[in-house]
């Protein structure tokens, strides 16, 4: 069994949390939260600390607090050759202490607080400066999920940003999609089958062969029609650079 400590308690401590503790290979030893209260449903009282210098020696420590906090965070565990990873998808793994042996573990997901995840469908990016770790990263990954990568910290970093795009970005379009409905006095669960559908899709086509709508087909008349029926001017500007990016890139297939 891998003896683990948790720092932070955001929304991806808090589903790890819940992984951790549907496993035996994995002994969840501590978390660290600078408020005990937003994981006190999670664990036993006893297991929360808000003192670093509480911690106890573990065979790996997880950093799952904000991208801007991860270094000083690091600097603050009051050991030498201990095993220490992140869990940012952005962040390069220099950006943890040297003191530390270092590493990353990087659950590829959205999370929210109030939806359940499936951890065993979770891809998990590891990254580690040698080989031992990785062993023992490795070990904690397969305990929560059947999804393992090793990438390096470019690698990851494209990952994030293509994330960005497909998750967050298309997330924000769902937003204004909304908008128009709801200011159109139209229910947004209308849209909601064509939404699955489409992310369906991918499942078994590329996005370049899922793509569909008057872009693809470079029908002007309807794209026109988008644009004078739009009146909100940052509607528009999105809708016009989308519209020109699907057809540019159906020019260059």
């Amino acid at each position: 069994m891998i003896r683990v400590t948790l720092i932070g308690s955001g929304n991806v401590a808090q589903h790890l949390i819940q992984a951790f503790s549907q496993t035996t290979a994995v002994e969840l030893v501590q978390v660290f939260s600078r408020q005990p209260e937003t994981v006190a449903h999670l664990v036993s009282a006893h297991q929360i600390i808000s003192d670093f210098n509480k911690l106890q020696k573990v065979d790996l420590i997880i950093i799952a607090v904000i991208d801007d906090a991860i270094s000083e965070v690091s600097n603050q565990i009051p050991f030498e050759n201990q095993l220490v990873v992140h869990t940012s998808g952005s962040v390069a793994m220099e950006a943890l202490n040297a003191k530390n042996r270092r590493g990353v573990f990087y659950p590829l997901q959205t999370f929210s607080k109030a939806k359940a995840i499936n951890f065993k469908v979770v891809p998990i990016c590891l990254e580690t400066e040698n080989d031992g770790d990785y062993n023992t990263l490795e070990t904690v990954a397969k305990a929560i999920s059947n999804v393992i990568y090793r990438i390096n910290s470019e690698q990851r970093k494209a990952l994030h940003v293509a994330a960005v795009f497909v998750s967050n970005f298309v997330n924000h379009l769902y937003q204004i999609g909304e908008t128009i409905c709801t200011e159109n006095q139209l229910d947004f669960a209308i849209l909601k089958p064509l939404i699955q559908e489409t992310a369906d899709k991918i499942l078994t086509l590329s996005p370049a062969e899922a793509q569909t709508g008057p872009a693809k087909r470079q029908d002007s008349q309807t794209i026109n029609t988008h644009l004078a029926f739009l009146t909100d001017d940052h509607q528009k500007e999105i809708y016009k650079l989308l519209t020109k990016s699907i057809i540019d890139n159906g020019k260059k297939l």
